[in-house]
């Protein structure tokens, strides 16, 4: 019986083989071997075969000589737009004083570049971007950095008391949210090295464990970039998972469809940059589970918010380490926490993972050397800050700073959710109050803001825009001002709602219009590249 079935594979093999010299039947096998394998891996990929045909299809439509060239003239547009931009802050120094200004000079010209640009963000006219304003506070952590400015925490012998500040912000961050005596963590420069940090914990974890060697992370498309970020920087793959089109949540169902043997993590946001919106922590975790995948919760806008809101009086869903199988959270002192820019926290649940973060080389003629975040030299001015600045505020101060930020927030949407003609993205969970239309260009509305001092953040994939509220904004008349021109603004928009939108703003549409991506990357180039404008850079 067996022979019988042996013979029904081998006996179409013989007849195909029939006749064929030795070298023949040696060439044939090698390259049937080599094409079931180069087959294997083109299906077995984690990005789309459509996606990979698309990238190579636009690719190649970039060497046909007129595309290329219509394409390098909306550059070269785009650049010198920026470029003009860049240049109307007067003249640069690009060349070294011959003798060192004094110190009344030197202050003198900080005062006048802090003072370039338009936008009142001391009277709480932007969305985000400062987090806490206070001349008492300013004062304070001038002061402690002054003190610790020369510090370095790479060098724990020479600077103890640095590293016992880390500690302690560590320690107390991670017992805000919910973690155990294991519980442990770093700080970081900022949410994305935070995230960084946990993205690279997790390959190496899931290397080392499971054995895997073609990482990837599922998370939700909202989630923040700085993971895709990271998947560039540590050879991963992100696959990105739709949302709920109405309440802007991940779609747990479509999450589980995309975990893999290769998935060496799961991301949840608590909330998410662009609509506000928290994922279904516990739903997250109890996948991560499941499957034995280690689950993040991104809390880097507003973690220190989420984390007093229930002390403020607001009700929040799990999200912390009380959830079991949260093994991971990351959550920015220098956002909520109103600490100075350039700290952030990534916490574990426990050490095992950390242990993941860290990068040792034994080898060194150097000596051992181990560092636990990007950077080997660190700005002890900025621990001490961080460090300063939660000390002084306290548990009370952060309740009482997150109550009024959550009435403004939940004020100024409910006022925003009796205009006609705009609508809000979802249940915003802390600060974050997203707008879209469905009746006019809602880029157009973010356009006549800005013509009153406004200055809010664009979305795409839909059209939106958004405020992210925060201290500044809970002084008396401003909400209820940001109201009141939304309001004016809707109703000036809908005399012509079909009319498409102008100037800058007009980008933002365009853009989600294009089918190559790559373009737009380049385009988002050029905007970097004007950051570092001098004349001596054209």
């Amino acid at each position: 019986m067996l022979k019988a079935h042996l013979q029904l594979v081998t006996a179409p093999v013989d007849r195909a083989f029939a006749g064929k010299a030795p070298w023949q039947i040696v060439a044939i096998t090698t390259s049937s071997v080599l094409g079931v394998i180069w087959l294997w891996e083109l299906l077995s990929e984690d990005e789309s075969l459509y996606s990979r045909l698309k990238r190579r299809f636009f690719r190649l439509a970039r060497l046909v000589p007129s595309v290329r060239q219509k394409i390098d003239t909306e550059i070269a547009k785009i650049n010198a737009s920026f470029t003009k931009d860049a240049a109307q802050y007067g003249q640069f120094t690009t060349v070294l004083p011959q003798d060192g200004l004094r110190s009344e000079q030197i202050l003198e010209k900080v005062d006048e570049y802090l003072a370039l640009g338009h936008y009142q963000w001391k009277e709480g006219f932007i969305s985000g971007a400062v987090y806490y304003f206070n001349p008492e506070l300013v004062k304070l952590v001038t002061e402690v950095y002054g003190k610790a400015s020369y510090t370095n925490p790479l060098h724990v012998d020479v600077f103890p008391g640095i590293c016992k500040m880390e500690a302690e912000v560590i320690r107390m961050t991670a017992t805000l949210f919910n973690g155990s005596a294991k519980a442990c963590g770093t700080m970081t420069t900022g949410g994305t090295e935070s995230i960084m940090m946990a993205c690279k914990a997790y390959r190496d974890y899931g290397r080392d464990v499971k054995g895997i060697t073609k990482p990837n992370i599922v998370l939700p498309v909202t989630a923040h970039t700085a993971f895709d970020k990271s998947a560039k920087y540590f050879s991963m793959f992100s696959k990105t998972v739709k949302v709920d089109p109405v309440t802007r949540k991940v779609d747990i169902e479509a999450m589980e469809r995309a975990i893999n043997g290769n998935t060496v993590m799961l991301v949840g946001s608590a909330p998410n940059y662009p609509y506000g919106t928290m994922d279904d922590i516990e739903a997250i975790a109890k996948l991560g589970k499941k499957y034995n995948i280690p689950v993040h919760v991104d809390a880097c806008l507003g973690g220190f918010l989420i984390i007093f809101m229930k002390r403020a009086g607001y009700h929040v869903p799990p999200f912390d380490f009380s959830v079991d199988g949260v093994t991971s959270i990351s959550a920015d002192t220098h956002k909520y926490g109103f600490s100075p820019k350039g700290s952030s926290v990534i916490l574990y649940s426990e050490k095992k993972y950390r242990h993941y973060q860290y990068t040792v080389t034994t080898e060194w003629p150097g000596g051992v050397y181990g560092s636990p975040t990007v950077n080997g030299s660190r700005a002890g001015g900025i621990i001490a800050a961080t460090w300063a600045t939660m000390m002084n505020f306290g548990l009370d101060g952060y309740v009482e700073a997150t109550k009024r930020i959550i009435d403004t927030s939940r004020y100024i949407e409910t006022q925003l959710r009796t205009i006609d003609n705009i609508f809000i993205f979802g249940t915003p969970a802390t600060s974050v109050v997203a707008i879209g239309s469905k009746d006019f260009d809602i880029f157009r509305l973010s356009a006549e803001l800005s013509t009153l001092g406004w200055n809010l953040n664009s979305l795409q994939f839909p059209s939106g825009i958004h405020i992210c509220v925060t201290h500044m904004h809970t002084r008396d008349g401003i909400a209820d001002k940001f109201v009141n021109d939304v309001r004016t603004k809707v109703a000036l928009v809908m005399k012509n709602p079909e009319k498409p939108v102008e100037g800058k703003m007009a980008i933002y549409g365009v853009a989600q219009t294009v089918p190559d991506r790559e373009v737009i990357g380049d385009f988002t180039k050029c905007f970097i590249d004007s950051m570092y404008y001098t004349p001596e850079s054209e």
